[in-house]
Formats: C-alpha cells, structure tokens, sequence
C-alpha cells in the first residue's frame, strides 16, 4: 500500500524528555514519484528544525519505474522500510511513511498526528550515552543485548527538485535532510566502546549516529556529529 492510508503500530516506550543530546529520531520514506508525498515531506522538514529531532528522509526504489526515476532513491533504503514493515508486522509498505524512533509508524501527510507520535514514542534521556567525536563514534551505557551501530550523512540543506514527469510532474518540490549514506559500523554489547567512522563519499553532508536493536527494531540511542 503506497499512500494514504493510517496504519500506526506502537512498541512501548520510555521517559517523555527528549533533548539536543538524546533527539528522537524521525524516518521519512516517500519518493518524488509519489503525489501523497510532498505533505508529508513539509510536515518532516518543519520538524527538522527542531534541536530535539533527528529527521532523516529515505527515498525509496519502488515508485522509479512508474514515470520518474528519484535520484535519491536507494534500494537500501526500501529495504530498511521492508526491515520496519516485518517488525510492525505489515504484510505491504507505502509512501509516505514516517517511523518514529523505530518504535512506530504513521502516514506522514497529516502534522498534528505526527507530532502526538513523537511526543507519545519519546525515548527520553536514560539510555546509552552516544557522541561523535571526530573521527570515532563513542557508545556509553548498558543494554540487554547486542544492538547495531549505524552511521548516516544527509544533506541538512532545503534542496528544490524539478519534477519532469511522473504523478509530480510540473512540480517543484523541497528536500531536506535527504539521506545520502547509510553505514553499519559496528555492533555494541554494553559498557564503553569507540567504532570508527568511515571516510565521507562526498563533501558538504552532515553526520548523525544511531544505535538500533537489529533490522526494523527500536531505536535506543542517537546523536548529531
């Protein structure tokens, strides 16, 4: 299922007291080939500018063949929403869809409901301590089993994208926070640990870092270089 239709599915959730440091973090997937996308792109990108947000925005594989190809598009990234779809335990994924500190979805086009998602899957301040300090990735904390690492640059810039053909085609639309590198850089088993941080592809993207309990599991841990 591809657009708008509501599908929220709730794992439980921690302290209500997100920070700068410990920001909870908002996965976008749409595609510029999808017209139920650009409200919920708007609705992201308002809280990207939010000190206590990490919005990240995937552009998917599937809408290419069906009148425009996205150049952000990434088959990594489809497979990190079908990751999320078997953990929610949805047979089908769409666009757009919003997850929510790996915890829950929600159709993105509507920003009241988003914003009462990430207040309610708020993961607050208790968990592994998490920066990035140059070069290195520094986790501190405990956790019940081994969880995953991951690294992501994206774009913090609002990019303007003509739309030739296509469901938007004649359209103009913004991204932000457009992901442009993905990196699994290590597994973590609790205590202190330091993992490495890979050579960037490209200059001018920012650097943020996650910890996550596995494919489509929770998000415990995040943090901006």
């Amino acid at each position: 299922m591809r657009t708008a239709i509501l599908a929220v599915a709730l794992i439980a959730s921690t302290a209500q007291a997100a920070d700068a440091t410990h920001p909870t973090v908002v996965e976008l997937f749409q595609s510029q080939g999808c017209s139920s996308c650009p409200p919920a792109n708007a609705n992201v990108n308002a809280l990207a500018g939010r000190p206590d947000v990490l919005a990240l925005s995937f552009a998917v594989t599937y809408w290419d063949g069906l009148g425009w190809k996205d150049g952000f598009a990434r088959p990594q990234y489809t497979e990190r929403q079908w990751a999320y779809a078997r953990a929610f335990g949805n047979a089908q994924v769409w666009t757009p869809q919003v997850v929510v500190n790996g915890r829950a979805t929600v159709v993105g086009s509507k920003l009241a409901p988003l914003q009462a998602l990430v207040a309610r899957t708020d993961r607050g301040t208790t968990g592994p301590l998490l920066r990035i300090a140059g070069d290195t990735v520094v986790v501190d904390g405990r956790t019940t089993a081994a969880v995953d690492v991951w690294l992501v640059r994206y774009d913090p810039r609002s990019v303007e994208v003509a739309i030739k053909a296509g469901e938007n085609g004649g359209r103009t639309l913004p991204h932000r926070n457009i992901v442009h590198e993905l990196v699994r850089i290590g597994r973590w088993s609790g205590g202190s640990a330091r993992f490495a941080v890979p050579a960037a592809r490209r200059p001018g993207l920012d650097t943020a870092a996650f910890v996550q309990a596995g494919a489509g599991g929770a998000i415990i841990a995040a943090a901006r270089g």
